[in-house]
């Protein structure tokens, strides 16, 4: 038997169908949902078809899901309306009808579904479903991000003209990941949505656009299930990686990241790079900026005198298993102002600074003033000085300053008119060259020349010194048998 608000159903008035509509517009509803305009459109394809943009527009409705509140309302049969949190099964039980499957539909799907099932009871139902609580959303974000996986989403609820859902966008799904690395191509950014269970669609996004242009409509609102790509870049841009840096959804600035840096700097090795005051970089503290190829070369105590700093290579692995090698000129760097040779790193670079086969004297003479040498450099002075050793000098510090800071000649064994200078050279040989000394003079090459770092002043004894050393080794003997004479009484 049908009962009294079935026969009230039975004989409802086109009155009570305005009423209805009425009420429905009065909840909340995906029809109140945040909505994107302007989308990017394209086609459904199968997860193995490559994506073709065509004009179908990207789904954007909201599909039900184990997790969402939502309320089922029966016009003018009360007892049947109400509110169901649906199942992981994704099936909800209803007065008289039973179960009904709602996973993945929109609410007006799920409300057609529903009222096609109490048509066997009711003359022309009128149902409704209306979205309450909103489950979070469950994405996933692979390819050039800090850290690629699943994430978990909440939505948030609306405010001002649009009261309903507030849908997370690709932006805050990347931020969530830890931002996008250097090696990612920005352009040609994967969004992956299920339709239904055999199909997606697929909608390539450009983000260089929404940074240079502003233009919203490539932070596209997401819906669980999203899949985000960001493929790996084919060809490195120094310059766009620069400006990708700054970028709000690229991997923070101040994260450290491990670097290995080897070949022609003071302590080659793996370090780790940050942000900010550098302490203890060429031999001192760097002032702060960004994690760059300079900032971990002063980590490593700087380049030494044989650098090439016109070839340097950066190894750069991708998430793709390849590699990625950077060409860097630091010449042109400290040439021009070229900012953009000083590439920004992230972990897992390793840098390369090969040998120079030639360095004139006077790149050798600027290069010791910049920020790439060391601090200090190191000077042998041994011989017949006051005091030998291993001395810390200031870069492009001449010979008479290094034999000062020895404590000057041995004035008795000294010979004072020429010093031998033993360098490294860059080619792998040695030379050795007589100076003339002359504490009169200033920096030239020929007199008093600048040095470099692990040179070897060889300061020689005199002839005097020498002719003494030699008496002495010849009467040492003698001396040791003249004394056993005079122990015996002989």
């Amino acid at each position: 038997m049908i009962n009294i608000g079935l026969r009230k159903f039975l004989t409802q008035s086109f009155a009570g169908a305005a009423l209805f509509t009425a009420v429905n517009i009065a909840l909340p509803s995906t029809s109140l949902a945040q909505r994107q305009p302007g989308l990017p459109t394209l086609q459904p394809v199968s997860p193995t078809t490559k994506a073709v943009l065509s004009t179908s527009p990207l789904a954007t409705d909201y599909s039900l899901g184990g997790g969402d509140l939502i309320r089922v309302n029966v016009f003018e049969v009360p007892e049947y309306t109400g509110e169901y949190q649906i199942p992981p099964g994704g099936s909800i039980n209803l007065p008289l009808i039973g179960s009904v499957p709602v996973l993945g539909l929109t609410t007006e799907q799920a409300a057609d579904e529903i009222a096609k099932r109490y048509a066997r009871f009711l003359k022309r139902p009128l149902i409704s479903v209306n979205l309450l609580s909103p489950r979070p959303i469950n994405i996933f974000v692979a390819g050039e991000v800090t850290r690629p996986g699943a994430y978990t989403l909440s939505l948030s609820g609306g405010a001002g003209n649009n009261p309903g859902v507030q849908y997370p966008t690709v932006l805050a799904a990347l931020t969530t990941a830890q931002g996008v690395t250097l090696s990612a191509d920005v352009t040609q950014v994967e969004l992956r949505r299920k339709i239904g269970r055999s199909s997606e669609q697929v909608v390539t996004l450009n983000l260089k656009e929404l940074v240079q242009t502003g233009r919203i409509s490539q932070d596209i609102t997401l819906r669980d299930g999203d899949t985000i790509v960001v493929p790996t870049a084919t060809n490195f841009n120094v310059a766009e990686a620069r400006n990708l840096f700054a970028a709000n959804f690229a991997a923070s600035p101040t994260t450290p990241r491990t670097v290995a840096i080897i070949g022609q700097v003071n302590r080659p090795g793996s370090y780790l790079v940050t942000a900010g005051a550098t302490d203890g970089g060429a031999g001192g503290a760097a002032g702060s900026g960004l994690p760059t190829v300079m900032r971990t070369i002063q980590l490593a105590g700087g380049i030494t005198s044989q650098a090439d700093i016109r070839n340097l290579k950066l190894r750069r692995p991708t998430r793709t298993g390849s590699e990625q090698t950077i060409d860097i000129n630091l010449w042109q760097l400290l040439e021009s102002g070229d900012i953009n040779q000083d590439v920004v790193v992230q972990d897992g670079d390793t840098i390369i600074i090969p040998t120079a086969t030639e360095i004139s004297s006077a790149e050798a003479t600027q290069l010791a003033t910049t920020t790439l040498s060391p601090t200090r450099i190191q000077v042998g002075v041994v011989g017949e000085v006051k005091a030998p050793g291993v001395t810390a000098l200031q870069p492009n510090s001449s010979l008479n300053q290094a034999l000062l800071a020895a404590g000057g000649f041995n004035d008795s064994r000294a010979k004072t008119a020429t010093v031998d200078l033993i360098r490294l050279n860059p080619n792998g040989t040695v030379t050795k060259r007589a100076v003339k000394v002359d504490f009169s003079q200033g920096i030239n090459e020929e007199r008093n020349p600048i040095l470099r770092n692990n040179d070897v002043v060889v300061v020689n004894r005199s002839g005097l010194a020498r002719a003494t050393d030699g008496l002495n080794t010849v009467a040492g003997p003698l001396g040791v048998i003249f004394g056993l004479l005079r122990v015996f009484g002989l």
